[in-house]
């Protein structure tokens, strides 16, 4: 018969401490956050000298008058106000504007229905391949041999349209067809990636979300719209936010083509600030131009961020 329990307190009340940590907590190991810093520092290092430091000091320069012929001197709002009174910048504004809409749709509706083909027909290492192709190739390149391919004189793509009794078309020399030729070029060299990252996201889908819905009765149209499209929502933001970004610095295209021409209808907001910079040396009210940029892209972001409510999934 027991008669008494053992007491875990020792002779001066004092509770012996338990020797292994609570279960569902892991035991941290000293070297732990040392070794973090470690792999952390030279991404840091290059992330404060390449990109915080820079835009640090562009944010300075945009409140200057700087020319690289003398130190920069402090003009306070005074090239913000210059730059409400640019028609210049507001046509470049415009006309970046009109690249991103013209880009960013057609790119999204043609990728996502290539990578939607890839998922349900076949997924071929080589298909994938062959799509990422074109986004291999130097930007540069791939503008070059677009600008030789459609001149209006010698380009191989007027050659067949001859054949077909069209007449020859100056995509690259006429306001009206000028914007949508750059966009669509650059729609052809990013269209792979851009479907590879949504065929990513549709391979993250339970493939047993689609079997429910096929014995619901649900056909591929219904499954598209029901299934794919609100699971699919959190890659396609982050591919709306990545090509908006990357479509309103548009750039070398344009420098290797037309040049802001013709008549400025292709002189997009980044090749404005190079001209203000480089062609002018106001150093000082192209930085004012960045900043002002930067602003809009970061609204851009956050406003995609919460209408498309990235981080939610609307599967019912």
């Amino acid at each position: 018969m027991v008669t008494g329990t053992t007491s875990p307190q020792g002779a001066a009340g004092r509770v012996d401490a338990p020797l292994t940590a609570p279960p569902g907590r892991p035991r941290r190991r000293r070297g732990d956050g040392r070794a973090a810093v470690l792999f952390l520092l030279p991404a840091t290092v290059g992330f404060g000298a390449f990109y915080l430091w820079p835009a640090l000091r562009t944010m300075y320069l945009s409140f200057t008058e700087y020319s690289l012929l003398s130190p920069p001197e402090w003009i306070g709002l005074a090239n913000y106000r210059r730059l409400v009174d640019d028609h210049l910048f507001w046509n470049s504004l415009v006309v970046t504007v009109e690249y991103v809409v013209i880009n960013i749709g057609v790119q999204t509706v043609v990728a996502l229905g290539l990578a939607m083909l890839m998922f349900r027909l076949t997924r071929s290492t080589l298909i994938r391949g062959i799509l990422l192709w074109p986004y291999l190739v130097a930007n540069v390149v791939v503008a070059l041999v677009w600008y030789t391919m459609l001149d209006s004189q010698l380009g191989i793509v007027n050659h067949m349209l001859g054949w077909l009794g069209i007449d020859p078309v100056a995509f690259f020399g006429e306001t009206r067809t000028v914007i949508p030729t750059i966009a669509l070029v650059n729609v052809w060299r990013y269209l792979g990636y851009t479907a590879l990252l949504l065929f990513a996201g549709l391979q993250a889908i339970p493939h047993t979300m689609y079997e429910a819905a096929a014995l619901d009765g649900a056909n591929e149209w219904r499954m598209f719209w029901n299934v794919s499209m609100p699971l699919l929502r959190p890659t396609l933001v982050l591919v709306l936010v990545l090509s908006v970004t990357g479509s309103f610095q548009i750039f070398d295209t344009v420098a290797v083509t037309t040049r802001g021409g013709p008549i400025n209808s292709t002189r997009v907001i980044y090749f404005y600030i190079y001209q203000q910079a480089f062609q002018r040396f106001n150093f000082g009210y192209a930085a004012a131009l960045c900043v002002v940029l930067l602003a809009i892209l970061a609204g851009l972001a956050v406003t995609q961020l919460r209408l498309l409510r990235a981080n939610e999934i609307d599967a019912e």
